[in-house]
């Protein structure tokens, strides 16, 4: 089996942690193929920036994904997983869906940490976009501006156990995902400090990933999910552009 794990923002390092994660979590016999968006922002902090990462995440795999057995979004929120699901025949996961998932199979509440304040609201309009708002409960964040997008887990190792914490005691969540790309990881190394279930969403898209495809369940050939109709178009890039005019790949 091969996946293809697609990195919507600009950060190569990021998709170097990413990675890691993903090799790590995937099972013997797996392999991981790794690309980082080539346009748009080095991390997804809000509505705007997730409509611009989905675009590139898109574009990006629609450059890599021959010979792949699957596709992974790899950034929370899931920019660009629907229209991935539209384009491609091969099954398509995002971290945000794949965490919330394993989450729900591990308990009633769930609550999310992550890397920012501002990106608290796209997170939780996320949660309500999968119909799991009832479940939520809470979304806490670092509050401090990050100095390095690379090195979160390192600068903040403590503040964000402490806030996993708050989440279990203050919050009463049964399961704490650990959200954002640039925290690809940490749930592995921080799960015997934290008294409740710990979920990654690099590992859990690859774990979810790698069942769905070997459950092969075909492609949508109609509704909601079929191909878009072909159209005239402009502007886009040479590859995105023939998947549309050519029929399913």
């Amino acid at each position: 089996m091969r996946l293809l794990v697609v990195n919507p923002n600009t950060s190569a390092s990021v998709t170097g942690l990413i990675a890691a994660e993903a090799r790590r979590a995937a099972s013997p016999g797996t392999e991981i193929d790794a690309v980082t968006a080539a346009f748009g922002m080095a991390y997804i902090e809000t509505r705007l920036e997730s409509v611009i990462g989905g675009y590139a995440a898109v574009c990006a795999a629609a450059e890599h994904y021959e010979r792949h057995d699957g596709v992974i979004v790899a950034a929370f929120g899931d920019p660009g997983l629907g229209g991935m699901r539209e384009l491609f025949d091969v099954p398509v996961t995002g971290m945000t869906e794949a965490a919330l998932a394993s989450a729900c199979l591990l308990g009633q509440r769930f609550s999310i940490v992550a890397i920012s304040r501002r990106i608290k609201a796209w997170y939780r309009e996320c949660v309500q976009g999968y119909g799991l708002e009832t479940r939520l409960a809470s979304i806490r964040s670092l509050e401090q501006p990050l100095a390095n997008i690379a090195t979160v887990q390192d600068d903040h190792a403590e503040r964000l156990v402490a806030l996993c914490e708050q989440t279990v005691v203050e919050d009463g969540a049964d399961v704490v995902i650990i959200a954002g790309a640039p925290l690809a990881g940490l749930a592995r190394s921080v799960r015997g400090r934290i008294p409740v279930p710990v979920v990654d969403g690099v590992s859990s898209a690859v774990r979810h990933l790698e069942s769905l495809v070997a459950l092969d369940p075909g492609a949508a050939q109609t509704g909601s999910f079929a191909r878009p109709p072909a159209k005239p178009n402009q502007g886009l890039p040479p590859r995105l552009a023939a998947m549309l005019a050519a029929g399913r790949p």
